[in-house]
């Protein structure tokens, strides 16, 4: 195994594969980086295809669609690489990409994982929702980013071009250390996909991890290859994921404030949905909560395991405001609007 193994989860997506493939081929380091296709029992053509067109490729696999978090949890158990790569089968990399990755690594030993710049593969010149220039949590749980605010994202006019401290990064390429993955549990495979590694990342550091974009390496995501942003299944992960997200990980004296105030925005969202001509988005939002109150008995072994292990409090990265106040009643969205 040699010291990267970039990691690359595929379910039925030989279309992609095909696209994105070779340029993490060509621009992946072959003295140190091995590249991996995890497939999540696929019934198209992408098997054949890795095995016809690339060879170098390792496949690792599975024998059933586990979703984004399981599925890379699976494929991680027989990865033995010092780093691996979490990285979207829809993603095109740039010469350079994780050289400056490792670099920032094996500088910094308390660094855990790292991400580049993200740009949008349709409109190269502004920041991908994804992830954008690294990510960070409002009080509330809303994730938000450098270079990307809800739904707004800023052009790339290389504003932020510094390195920086993060609370999480995106998993559509985000470079972890192996033995923290595992060590610290990985991904929470009920989360299925969506939100997955923001919780991950948020773990981390409340247990004195550091994390950090790197933005000189450079890629592009392509984004919703999987589902759309109008999809209601997306809605319904990502409000239930979100709402488990925050009871995991915020301390004992803010949880409840913080799902009270939740109650009233959720339903104010699934209102919006309602009256924009989205009722089935509206009602995933109404079943994400009856899901979410469902699994408190499951989760609060869990809760108490990460209070127990947290060690950072509070998060400096974790902003004390609200992201949906400041974005729509004081018109924050950018940002630097948004923390200066």
């Amino acid at each position: 195994m040699k010291k990267v193994a970039v990691v690359i989860l595929n379910w039925n997506g030989r279309r992609l594969l095909e696209q994105f493939l070779p340029s993490v081929v060509d621009c992946s380091p072959a003295e140190y980086a091995e590249v991996i296709v995890a497939d999540n029992g696929s019934t198209d053509e992408s098997i054949p295809l890795l095995e016809e067109k690339f060879p170098q490729v390792g496949i690792i696999r599975l024998s059933d669609n586990y979703g984004f978090a399981e599925g890379y949890n699976r494929a991680l158990e027989r990865i033995d690489a010092l780093y691996t790569v979490l990285l979207n089968s829809d993603v095109e990399v740039t010469p350079g990409w994780l050289d400056h990755l490792v670099k920032a690594m094996d500088a910094d030993p308390s660094i855990a994982c790292v991400q580049p710049k993200i740009r949008s593969y349709r409109n190269r010149q502004y920041f991908e929702y994804a992830g954008a220039a690294g990510g960070y949590i409002d009080r509330y749980g809303y994730p938000f980013c450098r270079g990307r605010v809800l739904h707004v994202t800023e052009e790339d006019r290389g504003q932020y071009d510094t390195p920086a401290e993060t609370l999480w990064a995106t998993g559509a390429c985000l470079l972890i250390r192996t033995s923290v993955y595992k060590s610290e549990g990985g991904l929470d495979a009920r989360f299925f996909a969506h939100q997955e590694e923001v919780e991950m990342c948020w773990r981390l550091r409340c247990r004195g991890y550091r994390l950090m974009c790197i933005p000189q390496s450079v890629v592009y995501h392509v984004g919703g290859a999987t589902l759309s942003a109008e999809n209601p299944r997306k809605t319904f992960l990502n409000f239930r994921n979100s709402l488990l997200m925050v009871y995991k990980n915020l301390p004992e004296e803010e949880l409840k404030p913080v799902l009270r105030t939740r109650f009233f925005l959720d339903y104010l969202a699934a209102l919006k949905f309602l009256l924009s001509g989205h009722p089935r988005n509206a009602a995933a939002v109404y079943k994400a909560r009856k899901e979410f109150r469902r699994l408190l008995p499951v989760y609060e072994p869990v809760r108490r395991e990460n209070l127990r292990k947290t060690t950072l409090h509070p998060v400096p990265e974790l902003m004390r405001k609200s992201l949906i106040a400041a974005f729509y009643l004081k018109g924050e969205r950018t940002f630097k609007a948004l923390t200066r």
